[in-house]
């Protein structure tokens, strides 16, 4: 593992509240005085069975960020986290349904992530950014207005919008005001596609939303040409190879097809999706890349450079980030 932490590396896929330690979620139920015995143990870390239960227990860790300061903390350890682990730069979903629910107003939210990050990057050097999510169960309406807080409230450091939650909820046509919105408004776009919704999820999602990247869309290697079409259009996919065996996507990480993928020329990333809840973290998940389905280092840093080419910055950031990436590569 130790190797794995001298790549230089970057991250497009965690949902902020999913990257809770459960050390800070007991700490906050304990502050909230709220009982998360079920769901959370100190030794154990989160406790669920399948993606419902899954969905169950993020949004119960989610429940207790509540205010401003809770999400500086929480956005503030997590970067320092991934920088830790020799991570450059890292974009975070963030769900204005989650906040609206503890009534932590978006723009209040915003500016706290925020200032998380610029506190971590202060320490560490470390850039990031915010990606606004509207969660698909949740209805049209709601990724709609996700999308319209993202554009009438703009801040730097939001750059993207994208979808989340459970994809075998509606269909992406019915998502596509919200996504005009969203690029209207000059944000990046990516959603979940091809995780549990196969591979015609995918197909939908490039049918009618146009976006850039696409959350997993692994299950694409179930349609050869629709392999052939992510690698011609050049979707960037953003994989979480851990995330998907503890959920049961695949069998194993021998079985996961991110070799596959990059062999075809898929523009293929590494990502965690929501560490804490599968025992993973960005360097594992490049370790798991190299130890267990054969990514070669040279492959490995080719993919942290696709992130920062895919990622939602300026082109001076990008530049920079590009230049951080090759010098670390050669140390």
């Amino acid at each position: 593992m130790s190797d794995a932490r001298l790549l230089p590396k970057a991250e497009l896929h965690c949902h902020i509240e999913g990257a809770a330690t459960p050390e800070l979620v007991l700490a906050q139920a304990a502050k909230y005085g709220v009982d998360v015995s079920g769901t959370v143990d100190a030794h154990r870390g989160y406790v669920w069975e399948d993606f419902t239960s899954f969905l169950k227990a993020y949004d119960l860790a989610a429940s207790l960020f509540r205010t401003p300061e809770d999400y500086i903390g929480l956005a503030r350890d997590h970067f320092v986290r991934l920088a830790g682990q020799g991570c450059i730069y890292g974009e975070v979903f963030s769900s204005p349904d989650h906040a609206e629910r503890m009534g932590c107003s978006y723009p209040a939210m915003t500016e706290a992530i925020a200032e998380g990050i610029d506190q971590a990057r202060v320490e560490t050097g470390i850039e990031g950014r915010i990606v606004v999510t509207g969660v698909r169960h949740v209805g049209i309406e709601a990724v709609e207005k996700a999308a319209m807080l993202a554009v009438r409230h703009p801040h730097p450091l939001v750059t993207g919008f994208g979808m989340a939650g459970d994809e075998r909820v509606g269909h992406p046509s019915q998502f596509r005001r919200a996504f005009d919105i969203a690029r209207d408004g000059g944000l990046g776009l990516t959603c979940h596609a091809g995780e549990f919704g196969g591979p015609q999820s995918v197909e939908a999602v490039l049918d009618h939303l146009a976006v850039s990247r696409i959350g997993h869309g692994v299950r694409a290697i179930e349609k050869p040409d629709l392999v052939r079409r992510l690698a011609d259009e050049a979707i960037v996919l953003e994989v979480c190879p851990v995330s998907n065996v503890v959920l049961g996507v695949f069998a194993s990480a021998q079985a996961h097809p991110f070799p596959a993928l990059l062999a075809a020329g898929c523009r293929v990333t590494l990502n965690s999706d929501d560490p804490p809840h599968f025992h993973t973290s960005l360097e594992k998940e490049y370790a798991v890349a190299r130890d267990a389905m054969g990514i070669s280092r040279s492959q490995l840093l080719a993919c942290t450079r696709t992130a920062i080419e895919a990622a939602f910055v300026d082109g001076e950031t990008r530049r920079t980030l590009l230049e951080k990436c090759d010098a670390a590569a050669i140390e």
